[in-house]
C-alpha cells in the first residue's frame, strides 16, 4: 500500500516534491513535538519544584502524567485506523495545546490547584499518544512515496526528532531563567498548535492518512477481537516480545530520572534550570549524532551487536556518575557519551519491527508496543519521588542505576536477540501461525520496502 496525494506530471508520477512532501510535513510536526515534548519535559517537573518544594510531589505528577498514556495506548490502535491517522494527529495536537496551555494561565489567575495540575497532565499524556502513534505508523507509506528507503528514513525521523529534544531543551532552560516554568510550558502549547497545523497542511488528500475503509462496523466484539490480533502477534514474536520487557524496565528508570531525579539533582547540586536545560541538550546532541552516525555507517555491523554495546552505554553511567559526582561537567560528558550511544537504538528497532510487523496489524501493534514499553513509566515518576524522599537523591539515583544495568544485561545473555540481525521474513519460532486472530500476519510489509520499518515504541532516552 502507498500514500497518494502531491502534484502530477504528464507522464502521471507526482512531482518529486509533492511525492516528498507528506513525508517532510511528517518529519516537520514530530520535530515540532519533540520539541514541545523537551519543553514540558523541564518545565512540568521544575513548575512542581517551585511551587511546592517536593520531590515526592513532582513523583505524583509523573504518574498522573504518564499513567493515561498506558490507557490510550492499550485501547488507541482500532481507534486510529478508524478515525484516521491525519484526523487523530490533529485532534491530539490541539487537545494537547488547550491542556498544557490551562497550567500557566490557571497558575497566573491564582486559581490552579494541585489536583488541576494532575488532572491537565492526565489529559495531555492520554491524548499525546495517540497522535504520535498516528504520525509513526504513517513512515511506511510516506517513505514509500516519497522514493526513499525505510532504513533512512528511521534514522532520518529519529535525527530529527532528537535534533528537536535538544533544542527545545536547550529553549526550556533559557525560558525557565527568564520567565520561570510557566514561559516553557506556554511555548510547549504553541508548538502543539503549529504541529496540528502542519500536518493539517501536509496530508490533505494521503490516502493511508485517512479512516480505513473496510473496517467492521464498531462493536465491543469487533473492537476486542482487534485488539486482541495485535496483542496475540506480539505474544507469538518472541524478539519482539523481549525488546518489550528490556525497554519496560527501562523506560521507567528514565522516566524517573527525567522527570524527578535529575531535576531534584540539577535544582540542588548543580545551579538549577539553566544546567538542566543544558546537560538534556548535550545528551540529545550526542543522540542526533548517534542517530546520524547509524543512518550512514550502521549497516555495515551486526545489529545485535550495536544494539547490546549501545544500550549498556547509554544507561547506568550516567545514573552513577550523577550519583557519586557533583561536577557538571563529568556528568556532561558522560551524557553526551549516553546520547551518542542512543542514537543508534530507535533506528534498529524501528527497521526490525516494521520488518515483521505487516501492513493491516500496524497501528495494532504499534499500540501494544507502547503500552507494553511504557507500562512502568508511571511507576518510575513515583518510585523516584518516594525514593528521594526517603532515602535521599544520590541514593535513589545508585539505585535505579543498578537496576538499569540489570536489565540492559539482557540482550547479551538471551538468544532470542540474536534476532535482531534476521532481515526480511521473520523465521523459525518467531513466525506467527495464520489462525492468528486477524488472519495471516506472518510476512513482513510488502510492497517497494526492501526493508520495512517499525512500530514504536523504543526506548526513552
Amino acid at each position: 500500500m502507498t500514500a497518494t496525494g502531491g502534484r502530477v506530471k504528464g507522464g502521471g508520477e507526482p512531482a518529486a516534491w509533492g511525492r516528498r512532501t507528506p513525508l517532510a510535513a511528517v518529519l516537520a510536526a514530530n520535530s515540532v513535538s519533540a520539541a514541545g515534548t523537551a519543553l514540558s519535559m523541564i518545565g512540568i517537573p521544575w513548575f512542581v519544584l517551585q511551587t511546592t518544594g517536593s520531590a515526592g510531589r513532582a513523583g505524583v505528577v509523573a504518574f498522573c502524567a504518564t499513567l493515561p498514556i498506558i490507557v490510550s495506548a492499550v485501547i488507541g490502535g482500532p481507534v486510529i485506523d478508524r478515525i484516521g491517522r491525519r484526523r487523530v494527529s490533529i485532534a491530539s495536537d490541539l487537545v494537547c495545546a488547550a491542556a498544557v496551555g490551562a497550567i500557566p494561565l490557571l497558575d497566573h489567575a491564582g486559581v490552579l490547584e494541585f489536583w488541576m495540575l494532575c488532572a491537565l497532565v492526565a489529559v495531555n499524556g492520554l491524548v499525546h499518544t495517540p497522535g504520535k502513534t498516528a504520525r509513526f505508523v504513517l513512515l511506511p507509506d510516506l517513505t514509500s512515496h516519497a522514493g526513499t528507503t525505510l532504513p533512512r528514513a528511521a534514522s532520518l525521523f529519529d535525527a530529527v526528532e532528537r535534533g528537536a529534544r535538544m533544542a527545545g531543551a536547550a529553549l526550556a532552560g533559557l525560558l525557565i531563567a527568564l520567565a520561570d516554568a510557566t514561559g516553557a510550558l506556554l511555548a510547549d502549547a504553541a508548538t502543539f498548535g503549529l504541529s496540528a497545523l502542519l500536518i493539517a497542511a501536509g496530508l490533505r488528500g494521503i490516502r493511508a492518512a485517512e479512516p480505513v475503509e473496510d473496517t467492521a462496523p464498531v462493536s465491543l466484539r469487533t473492537y476486542g477481537t482487534e485488539l486482541r490480533a495485535g496483542y496475540a502477534f506480539l505474544l507469538r514474536t518472541r524478539l519482539l516480545l523481549a525488546v518489550v520487557l528490556m525497554v519496560m524496565v527501562t523506560n521507567g528508570i528514565d522516566q524517573g530520572w527525567s522527570a524527578v531525579l535529575l531535576p531534584v539533582h540539577a535544582e540542588r547540586d548543580l545551579g538549577g534550570a539553566t544546567v538542566l536545560g543544558l546537560l538534556t541538550a548535550v545528551s540529545g546532541a550526542g543522540g542526533l549524532l548517534g542517530a546520524l552516525l547509524y543512518g550512514v555507517i550502521g549497516h555495515r555491523y551486526s545489529r545485535h551487536a550495536v544494539f547490546a554495546v549501545c544500550m549498556l552505554l547509554c544507561g547506568a553511567p550516567r545514573f552513577a556518575t550523577a550519583g557519586l559526582s557533583d561536577s557538571t561537567a563529568a556528568l556532561a560528558v558522560v551524557m553526551a557519551g549516553a546520547g551518542l550511544a542512543s542514537g543508534a537504538l530507535n533506528p534498529i528497532l524501528t527497521t526490525v519491527i516494521y520488518e515483521r510487523v505487516p501492513l493491516d496489524l500496524r497501528s495494532r501493534v504499534s499500540g501494544a508496543l507502547t503500552a507494553g514499553c511504557e507500562l512502568t513509566m508511571p511507576l518510575g515518576g513515583l518510585t523516584a519521588g518516594l525514593l528521594v524522599e526517603g532515602a535521599g537523591v544520590r541514593t535513589a539515583l545508585l539505585l535505579m542505576g543498578g537496576a538499569y544495568l540489570l536489565a540492559t544485561l539482557s540482550p547479551f545473555v538471551f538468544p532470542v536477540w540474536r534476532g535482531l540481525n534476521d532481515v526480511g521474513s521473520p523465521g523459525g519460532t518467531d513466525r506467527v501461525s495464520d489462525s492468528a486472530p486477524g488472519g495471516p500476519v506472518d510476512s513482513p510489509l510488502s510492497g517497494p520496502l526492501s526493508s520495512p520499518e517499525p512500530a514504536r515504541r523504543a526506548p526513552a532516552t
